[in-house]
């Protein structure tokens, strides 16, 4: 389906309004057009058989118009949610907003429409400010509660509902695009739920690579590693045992993401059960995809047979990550 782009002046509404010869009531614009809606009809048979199998609630396909895609969202008895009663509510909503920008706005006008088949033409219901609606992440529909009432729509003179078949329309013009200010949405975690992992790392005495890293492990929705330095990072190197929680393909999170994790790194001491511990709450990100200790253990207190930490050359290292919040790029 082709889609044409319409730009309508804000100085010639009032013009407009009036040689259509509008219908004005309670911020509606009402009035009757010969030629059919330009974007998109939808057509319902059977029309009654969606209140008797309680259909409270249908959307349309989606459809292309002025470079986006749309649907009609239909509540045949009245939008239960919004307490309307004996009303079709009919609403605009925007749809394949996931291919949108971060930050995406756009302002639109359109015109619903309702088929009178007795008369071949059509009642177009808009908005009378002819000002537009603002489009965003947090709103993606527009429209009428009371599109029309049911009174008006079963009455048969007035050809909306003929052989139990009507036809809806839709009209989109796009008064503007642009992309707002950016912005995040913070989800903090409820009840969230505690990831273990357990790491055996034998043959320590021989270990001669800068850094070794455990399986991939899941916690939340991503995967995430153990980062053990045998011989120490940074300011550790030499005399230190480092530990790090990291993630384990920080290349693939979405721009903006940003993981609120508490991580609990731990030596097990395999003969009494005195473990060391370090635990932390950090923000993980594409830029930040590893947290940890340079100088988690010095190296004569962790090599030292007492503290029950390398037994037989072996040493056992355990996380634990909790997600307690995630932020996202605002869309």
């Amino acid at each position: 389906m082709n889609a044409y782009l319409y730009i309508i002046p804000s100085d010639c509404w009032d013009t407009i309004k009036a040689n259509l010869n509008m219908d004005i009531q309670d911020g509606i614009s009402k009035s009757v057009s010969d030629a059919p809606p330009s974007h998109y009809i939808f057509k319902i048979q059977l029309f009654s058989l969606l209140t008797k199998h309680s259909v409270e609630k249908y959307e349309s396909r989606e459809f292309d118009a002025v470079g986006y895609k749309w649907k009609l969202v239909l509540h045949p008895n009245g939008n239960k949610s919004r307490n309307v009663k004996e009303h079709i509510s009919l609403y605009l909503a925007l749809a394949g907003t996931s291919s949108l920008r971060p930050g995406w706005e756009i302002h639109a006008t359109f015109r619903l429409c309702l088929l009178d088949q007795n008369r071949d033409h059509y009642l177009m219901v808009e908005d009378a400010t002819g000002t537009g609606k603002r489009f965003h992440g947090m709103k993606l529909e527009w429209g009428f509660d009371k599109f029309i009432s049911l009174k008006d729509f079963n009455g048969e003179s007035n050809g909306y509902l003929v052989d139990d078949t009507c036809v809806f329309g839709a009209e989109v013009f796009v008064c503007k695009e642009k992309n707002i200010t950016q912005g995040e949405c913070l989800s903090m975690m409820k009840d969230s739920i505690i990831n273990k992992h357990v790491w055996k790392i034998e043959n320590f005495s021989k270990l001669d690579a800068e850094r070794y890293e455990s399986k991939p492990f899941n916690a939340g929705n991503q995967k995430w590693k153990i980062q053990f330095y045998p011989k120490g990072k940074g300011s550790g190197q030499g005399n230190y045992l480092s530990l790090y929680l990291a993630l384990a393909d920080p290349t693939t999170l979405p721009p903006g993401l940003k993981i609120f994790a508490e991580m609990t790194l731990r030596l097990l001491d395999q003969l009494q059960a005195k473990h060391y511990t370090g635990k932390a709450n950090l923000w993980f990100s594409a830029a930040n995809p590893d947290h940890g200790w340079q100088r988690f253990v010095s190296l004569a207190y962790f090599t030292n047979p007492s503290t029950g930490h390398l037994v037989r050359d072996i040493c056992i290292v355990e996380a634990e990550v909790t997600i307690l919040g995630v932020a996202n790029a605002l869309s």
